[in-house]
């Protein structure tokens, strides 16, 4: 019974995801994320008690996918920069659900608990890469990882679907390089 219930809390988050990325929160319907998840209305709100809860579950275990496959690594920001890059590639969903957070909501997915921790934990790692002088410390700890942050999606988001595996390898260098300006 157990594993059921975990099961169909899962596909209810695969497929709150799907909604939420297509159609914001407000576009977002819970009898279409019931359908597609092959649930229904009532165990969304028993799971979670609320739409808005759906979307904070899906925002943290997206923070949660993110950190887990792509691990900081301070000593090489470059590297990590790149892997950030293709791991946003890969995951478009989630930039969408970024935005739709930061359009109806100002943001509260982002300073919510979990994303503060991992972005601590994350700072905290190229801190003590300057204090042992293995990058440098011009800019402050927190500042250098949100600008990695920004610049790797960002640039990530730039190319469309159509975009040559030449274009994304350019896009991909040339986010090295930035951070590696950085550091």
């Amino acid at each position: 019974m157990v594993r059921d219930a975990q099961a169909t809390k899962q596909r209810l988050l695969e497929a709150a995801t799907k909604e939420f990325a297509e159609r914001g929160i407000a576009g977002a319907r819970v009898d279409r994320i019931a359908a597609i998840a092959g649930s229904n209305k009532a165990q969304i709100y028993t799971y979670f008690g609320s739409k808005d809860a759906l979307f904070d579950a899906v925002f943290d275990e997206m923070v949660i996918a993110t950190v887990e496959e792509v691990p900081i690594t301070a000593e090489d920001l470059a590297g990590y920069a790149a892997k950030l890059f293709d791991y946003a590639l890969a995951h478009p969903e989630q930039f969408r659900i970024v935005l739709w957070d930061q359009l109806e909501r100002q943001g509260k997915g982002i300073r919510s608990a979990e994303v503060q921790q991992a972005s601590a934990r994350k700072s905290l790692a190229i801190e003590r890469a300057q204090q042992q002088g293995i990058l440098a410390n011009h800019l402050p700890a927190e500042l250098l990882h949100q600008a990695v942050a920004i610049l790797t999606t960002q640039a990530a988001f730039q190319l469309d679907a159509e975009a040559g595996v030449e274009q994304r390898a350019m896009l991909r260098e040339s986010v090295i390089s930035m951070v590696r300006l950085l550091t």
